[in-house]
């Protein structure tokens, strides 16, 4: 006998429960439940199709040390910086998930590389969201070329499925995930359970066909990839395209990657005819000018070295308590190191405001830039400039010390690479054996106070 049941979902983190609640006790959000109605068959029924006295099934397991090994194949996706997040290109048979604002340049991107692509193998790009008359528009203001690229304009689950196993292209786009429907289920597109089960429907598609494919997901107001936890789980990479709108730059970052590093940075520049590839990234992030309360630090996403610029403000509150405001660096961080400075220093800075930013909009989340963050302080308070082609390079401990940090051959070169003829790092970072460096003075320092003072060349 088959009945029908009704359930209750939450729309953030797909919990289901059998009663409605004003909160969610998984996620704790409010007013996130929604109804949804599910044919189930009698549980008895169920029970009774089971026949516990067939013989059991051959076993398939199989020892993990007889396993051949299969070589991992990758396809280019037509643009160096996007290889580089994926980790050398697309897996056959593999789910990315690209998530970022609106607007961001989602759509811009994956039109381009799959343009890129099809010149050498078939892609089909199936638009969800967008007529096939729109995205022709697009493809032409980006000077798309006649190449073996299929478009699909279609919101049905089930016939986006056909065409996927009629075409069977080497990679597929999907734009986007939230606006696929399937029509055995009575929830709105977009519900958890339309992003959970399109999302699996595709997945076993891409797995049986070897299909790399690319899923668009949209993003809450939070900056959080919207739809269930789930969908973040089921696919093998999960890449955030992100940047401010009101600037020319765009940063691509891998938050999960099955098959490569997290820790990849790809940079990309908005233009008139689409996305372009940022190959020296430095160069947004410099300013090329030497004022006081700007220092340059050597921040590393990956296996990449970028020179960053990082500007500070100190100056006298008029409140009673001062003001601190950071983008691009922890506020907590900045709260720690002025206390550092006040504390083995002596500098009021708690009378003081202090605003810092990190030039470009770049998130710096790293410690090796706390001497750059602090003589960027140190500098504006003082009103001196840092010496030009000076970078600093270090760690902050609380005792007023500077520690080594990671990867310092790769980032001197890279300062000596772009004319930088000066670096103050902590002492004990294995220098010794450095034999490349010809245009780059080092200065190794102990603590905050020599750093400060051979920076800034200038007593305390």
């Amino acid at each position: 006998m088959v009945r029908t049941t009704s359930f209750f979902v939450c729309q953030s983190c797909g919990a289901q429960t059998k009663k409605f609640f004003g909160r969610c006790s998984s996620c704790g959000d409010w007013n996130s439940l929604i109804e949804q109605s599910a044919q189930s068959i009698d549980g008895r029924l169920r029970r009774n199709s089971v026949d516990f006295d067939q013989e059991p099934r051959s076993i398939k397991s199989m020892p993990m040390a007889s396993l051949k090994e299969n070589p991992l194949l990758r396809l280019g996706s037509g643009y160096q910086e996007f290889d580089r997040v994926l980790g050398s290109g697309l897996v056959p048979g593999s789910l990315v998930l690209l998530g970022g604002d609106p607007g961001i340049g989602k759509s811009t991107l994956l039109l381009q590389s799959a343009t890129a692509m099809a010149i050498s193998r078939s892609v089909l790009y199936v638009s969800a969201e967008e007529s096939a008359q729109q995205v022709k528009l697009r493809w032409n203001r980006l000077k798309g070329a006649e190449t073996n690229l299929h478009l699909l304009a279609e919101t049905d689950l089930e016939n986006v499925l056909k065409e996927l196993e009629s075409l069977r292209p080497e990679v597929a786009i999907v734009d986007s995930i939230q606006a696929l429907h399937d029509a055995e289920l009575s929830s709105a597109p977009g519900s958890v359970a339309q992003v959970r089960e399109c999302a699996a429907a595709l997945q076993r598609l891409a797995k049986k066909l070897s299909i790399a494919m690319i899923l668009v997901g949209h993003v809450t107001k939070e900056g959080l990839l919207a739809g269930p936890k789930v969908l973040e789980h089921l696919v093998d990479a999960v890449l955030t395209f992100e940047g401010d709108r009101f600037a020319s730059h765009r940063l691509l970052r891998a938050v999960k990657n099955r098959f490569g590093a997290t820790n990849e940075l790809g940079v990309f520049e908005m233009q008139g005819r689409g996305l372009s590839e940022v190959i020296n990234p430095s160069k947004l992030f410099l300013s090329g000018t030497s004022a006081a309360g700007i220092a340059t630090i050597v921040a590393c996403e990956g296996t990449r070295a970028l020179l960053v610029d990082v500007q500070a403000l100190v100056s006298s509150t008029s409140y009673p308590s001062p003001r601190r405001t950071a983008t691009g660096v922890g506020t907590n961080r900045l709260h720690q190191i002025l206390a550092v400075l006040e504390k083995h220093m002596g500098f009021p800075l708690s009378r003081y405001d202090c605003y810092l930013a990190v030039a470009g909009g770049l998130e710096v989340e790293e410690p090796a830039s706390d001497l750059g963050i602090a003589a960027a302080i140190v500098s504006s308070f003082k009103d001196v400039s840092l010496p030009k082609g000076t970078v600093l390079i270090g760690e902050l401990g609380l005792g007023g010390q500077l520690r080594p940090v990671g990867q310092i051959s790769q980032r001197l070169q890279e300062a000596e690479r772009l004319g930088f003829n000066r670096a103050v790092v902590p002492r004990g970072s294995g220098l010794e054996s450095i034999g490349f460096l010809k245009s780059i003075e080092l200065i190794q320092v102990v603590n905050i106070n020599e750093a400060i003072i051979m920076s800034l060349e200038v007593d305390k």
